[in-house]
């Protein structure tokens, strides 16, 4: 395609077990301006042999590099692309049929919007839904709360104008976690952002998957942070906006180690994360944590586990009855 709207970039490495589904459900978007641009990145399960044997105008051949991580494939997609519009999705990802639809409609009528975020929902290996929905609602100046925590909730959600990456640089890859967030960051500096208030993908979440890393995570969440306050033009209350944007990060983090059963560190990064911003301390998130942690150390896992599912089956027989006598119960009911 000479001159499509759309350019749609897919970074893989050996994902061939997935990638299937996630071009079919590119292919089959009810906007059809389109060229899909695979970057194979350094597979050794014969993804680029798989993506030649298709038989699609729209698809063009794989490109091939050696292993350099999502940061590095992503930025040889934009630089292959030459669509207006740019759209991310990961190898394992899949979209609703509208997505790219009505993406294009909010940037096409809406000039100052440099990126269109969507809902999302989760999916297991098996592509079985789990947890709640994630919707995200920054919009308009983001920037003083994209910086305190990312409202992409992942990568095959957003669509990007093409001169944003034009004004902003490619994405970092001395980043090995949240590369995304930094450049969602420096996007939000610019541009206005916008959301499409549906679930439009379904983003697979593996045991595997480098956000797991806590490590690793934590590390890069604080290098971006400390990236975003080293442009004096960034924001004029940086103390505060910053300190609380380390807090956040630490907590974040503790949310993870516990999703991961480590108490232990959980405890550890969420009193870092006051130190860092002990306002935190009056939030109803950090409070959350506390009652989680405390009950899965008092009670163990197995009696935590059954707490859980008395509590939600005496919900159940309440009905959508919110007396006040039943505020504990409901404050229970989420914490997991």
């Amino acid at each position: 395609m000479a001159n499509p709207k759309v350019s749609v970039v897919i970074p893989a490495y050996n994902a061939i077990a997935y990638l299937p589904k996630t071009i079919a459900s590119a292919l089959q978007q009810s906007f059809q301006d389109f060229e899909i641009v695979v970057v194979d990145d350094g597979s050794t399960d014969g993804t680029c042999e798989w993506v030649a044997s298709l038989a699609d105008s729209r698809i063009r051949s794989a490109i091939v590099q050696s292993n350099g991580g999502c940061a590095s494939a992503r930025n040889r997609g934009i630089r292959e692309t030459k669509g207006d519009y740019i759209a991310f999705l990961d190898a394992d990802d899949f979209w609703e049929p509208e997505k790219l639809e009505k993406q294009v409609r909010i940037l096409d009528s809406h000039p100052s919007v440099g990126l269109v975020n969507t809902w999302i929902s989760n999916i297991d290996d098996q592509g079985k839904p789990i947890e709640k929905l994630g919707k995200p609602t920054a919009e308009g100046q983001v920037w003083a709360s994209v910086i305190e925590e990312n409202p992409v909730m992942c990568g095959s959600a957003p669509m990007v104008r093409r001169q944003c990456f034009e004004a902003v640089g490619e994405f970092d890859q001395a980043l090995l976690s949240a590369e995304d967030w930094d450049m969602w960051i420096r996007i939000a500096k610019r541009y206005e952002f916008a959301v499409v208030k549906e679930p439009l993908v379904r983003y697979r979440i593996h045991a595997g998957s480098k956000s797991h890393n806590l490590k690793l995570h934590l590390q890069s969440r604080l290098s971006v942070i400390e990236k975003a306050f080293q442009d004096d033009s960034a924001d004029g209350t940086e103390g505060d906006t910053k300190n609380k944007a380390y807090g956040l990060a630490y907590l974040s983090v503790a949310y993870r180690a516990l999703q991961s059963n480590d108490l232990d560190q959980a405890y550890e990064l969420k009193n870092q994360s006051v130190q860092c911003w002990p306002a935190l301390q009056d939030s109803k998130v950090f409070r959350r944590l506390g009652t989680i942690l405390f009950l899965r150390r008092y009670l163990g896992n197995g009696r935590y586990e059954r707490l859980l599912k008395t509590l939600k089956y005496d919900s159940a027989q309440i009905g959508q009855t919110r007396s006040s006598s039943h505020k504990s119960l409901n404050t229970f009911m989420f914490i997991k």
